[in-house]
C-alpha cells in the first residue's frame, strides 16, 4: 500500500499571438515550437503509457489563450506549413551530410521525430485540444484553467470586477470547450492575494495552486506545511508547490536539465548553417532564427558555444531514464520521511511550466515517460495522482488563510511591477474603470453590442501578465510594448466611439478578425459585483 502521493502539474500557457493581418510574425512561432517540442511529444507519451496499460495521473492547465490558438483554423494552417518546412529542411540536411556520419544520424533522428509529429497532427486533424481532452475523459489527465488572459490578479484587486472577468470568462470558455466546468485553476504566475478565494468559490472552482510560501505563511500555520492542501474559509482548497522536487527539475544549475549529455538549446542550425543554404528556412526578411534543429550537447560547464560536442539522443535518453529513477528514489525517501512525521499520507505537489519539457529541456518528455513507468512498476511508496482525485479521496483538511504570494522572483509581485513595466498599470487601471462604466450600458443595437464585447476582449488582452514579464526579462521587449499599446489604443477608440454613438463598423470588423479570442464573451461580465 502506498503511503503518500506525488502530483505532477504542468502549466501549458502561451500569450495570445495571432496576426492574420500579416503573412509572417516571428512571435507566432512560439506556438509552433511548443506544438512540435512540447504538446505533441506529451501526447505521444500519454498514448504510449495508455497503450502499455499504465494508468497514469497528471494535472495540466491549458490556458484560454493557448486553447484558443490551438483551435484556430488560421494558426492550424500556418503550423502545417511550418512543419512541412521543417520536414523539407531535415531531408535536405540528411542529403547534405551524406558523408558526415554523426550529423547524418542526428538529421535522421529529427526526420523520424518530425514524422511522428506529423502522424499525431494528422491523426487529430490538427485539433490537439480534443487529443488532450480524450485523456481527461479517461480520468488520466485533469485539465484545469487559468485567468482568461493570464492577467496578474493581485495588481488588479482594486477593481474586483476586472478580477471577476478574468475568472468568469476563463471558466465559461473552459466549459464551452471541455463540456464541463473546470474544477481547479492555476492562478496566473501562482499570484494570490487575500480574499481572492471568495471569487474562486463564487465562480465554482474547487482548488487552486499557490507557491509554497503562500501556504507556509498561512494563518494559522498549516500543521503539515505544503505536504497537504489547506482549505480556505470558502471551502476552496489551496495546493502549495514543493520546493525540493521543483528545484530538482527546473534548475539548470542544480537540476537535471544542466546534464552535459543533454541537448544544447542555444546552438541552432538557423544560426550555424551557411547563409545562402539556410536562407529559405529563416525569416522572410533574411534574418536568422532558431529552426529547432540542434546538433550539439551541453558538454560541460563554462564552455563557449564553439566548444560544444555533438549530441547523441541515445545517451541523452539513457540519462533521462537515470534522472527519472533518481527523482523516483528521492520522492520515495521524501514520502517515507514525511509519513513518519505526519502519520498520514503526504502529497508532494511538483508544478512546472509545460514548455520546460521538450522546448527548453529537449529530453523532458522522455523523463516524464520514464518517471510514470518507473513509478508504476518499480516502487510502492507513493501513488501518482492528479489533484481532483486527491481531493475526492481526502475531503477533510485544515482550514487556514493563505498568504499573499507569487512564484516570481523573491516570491512576491516585483517581477511584474518594476521600473521596466510600471508605466503600463495607470493605463490598464484607467481602461478597467472605463470597462466597468461601459458594462452598465444596455447596447442600443447589434453594432454597439459587438463594440462593447470587443472592448472587453481588448482589455483582457492588454492585461496579459506576459507583456510585463517580457519587458522585465528584456527579450522581445518591442513586441510586448507594441501589444500592450495596441490593445489599449483599440480599447480607448471603442470607448470613445461608443460614448459618442459613432462606431466605425469597418474598423470594428477588422479588429474583431484580429483579436478573435472568446467569441461568446458578454461585456456585462464587468458589471459591479
Amino acid at each position: 500500500m502506498a503511503i503518500g502521493y506525488v502530483a505532477l502539474v504542468l502549466h501549458a500557457h502561451l500569450p495570445f499571438v495571432r496576426h492574420p493581418e500579416s503573412d509572417y510574425v516571428l512571435e507566432e512561432e512560439w506556438l509552433y515550437e511548443a506544438i512540435t517540442e512540447t504538446y505533441i511529444p506529451l501526447l505521444r507519451v500519454f498514448e504510449g503509457l495508455k497503450r502499455d496499460g499504465i494508468d497514469f495521473k497528471i494535472t495540466m492547465s491549458m490556458t484560454p489563450p493557448l486553447v484558443s490558438m490551438l483551435r484556430d483554423p488560421l494558426l492550424q494552417e500556418r503550423y502545417d506549413e511550418h512543419l512541412a518546412k521543417l520536414e523539407e529542411l531535415v531531408e535536405l540536411e540528411i542529403e547534405h551530410n551524406a558523408h558526415n556520419g554523426h550529423i547524418k544520424y542526428l538529421a535522421e533522428h529529427y526526420a523520424s521525430e518530425f514524422n511522428a509529429t506529423r502522424k499525431i497532427w494528422e491523426q487529430y486533424k490538427g485539433d490537439l485540444v480534443t487529443a488532450f481532452k480524450q485523456f481527461q475523459d479517461t480520468n488520466n489527465l485533469e485539465i484545469i484553467t487559468c485567468g482568461a488572459t493570464h492577467g496578474y490578479l493581485p495588481l488588479m484587486k482594486m477593481y474586483p470586477q476586472a478580477v471577476w472577468a478574468q475568472l468568469k470568462v476563463a471558466c465559461e470558455h473552459y466549459e464551452e470547450i471541455f463540456g464541463r466546468p473546470p474544477r481547479g485553476i492555476w492562478l496566473p504566475e501562482c499570484a494570490y492575494y487575500e480574499g481572492l478565494e471568495r471569487m474562486l468559490a463564487d465562480v465554482g472552482l474547487r482548488y487552486f495552486l499557490i507557491d509554497g510560501h503562500g501556504i507556509l505563511y498561512a494563518r494559522p500555520r498549516p500543521r503539515f506545511g505544503t505536504y497537504a492542501p489547506i482549505f480556505t474559509e470558502t471551502g476552496v482548497a489551496a495546493f502549495g508547490r514543493d520546493h525540493e522536487s521543483s528545484q530538482q527539475v527546473w534548475s539548470s544549475e542544480v537540476g537535471y536539465p544542466g546534464a552535459p549529455e543533454y541537448r544544447e538549446f542555444y546552438k541552432d542550425l538557423g544560426w550555424e548553417a551557411e547563409y545562402e543554404y539556410i536562407k529559405p528556412y529563416i525569416m522572410p526578411n533574411g534574418q536568422r532564427k532558431n529552426t529547432g534543429i540542434k546538433y550539439h550537447k551541453i558538454t560541460g560547464r563554462g564552455l563557449g558555444l564553439a566548444d560544444k560536442a555533438l549530441y547523441d539522443p541515445y545517451w541523452a535518453r539513457e540519462k533521462a531514464a537515470e534522472h527519472a529513477g533518481n527523482f523516483m528514489y528521492n520522492r520515495e525517501q521524501q514520502v517515507g520521511h514525511l509519513y513518519g512525521i505526519m502519520q498520514r499520507p503526504p502529497i508532494v505537489v511538483s508544478p512546472y511550466d509545460a514548455e520546460l519539457f521538450g522546448h527548453w529541456w529537449y529530453e523532458g518528455p522522455w523523463f516524464i515517460d520514464y518517471l510514470f513507468r518507473k513509478s508504476w512498476y518499480d516502487q510502492q511508496t507513493y501513488q501518482m495522482t492528479h489533484l481532483a482525485d486527491y481531493l475526492r479521496a481526502h475531503p477533510n483538511q485544515q482550514v487556514c488563510r493563505p498568504s499573499q504570494s507569487s512564484w516570481g522572483f523573491k516570491g512576491f509581485h516585483e517581477y511584474w511591477l518594476n521600473e521596466t513595466n510600471a508605466w503600463i498599470y495607470p493605463h490598464l487601471h484607467k481602461a478597467a474603470e472605463r470597462m466597468i462604466e461601459l458594462s452598465k450600458r444596455e447596447a442600443a443595437d447589434e453594432l454597439e453590442w459587438k463594440a462593447l464585447n470587443q472592448a472587453a476582449r481588448e482589455l483582457l488582452l492588454a492585461q496579459s501578465s506576459d507583456w510585463a514579464f517580457i519587458m522585465r526579462t528584456g527579450t522581445m521587449v518591442p513586441y510586448a510594448v507594441r501589444r500592450t499599446r495596441s490593445h489599449l489604443m483599440r480599447f480607448n477608440k471603442l470607448y470613445e466611439d461608443i460614448n459618442i454613438g459613432k462606431i466605425d463598423s469597418g474598423w470594428l470588423e477588422k479588429v474583431e478578425l484580429m483579436d478573435n479570442i472568446f467569441p461568446n464573451i458578454n461585456y456585462r461580465v464587468y458589471r459591479p459585483l
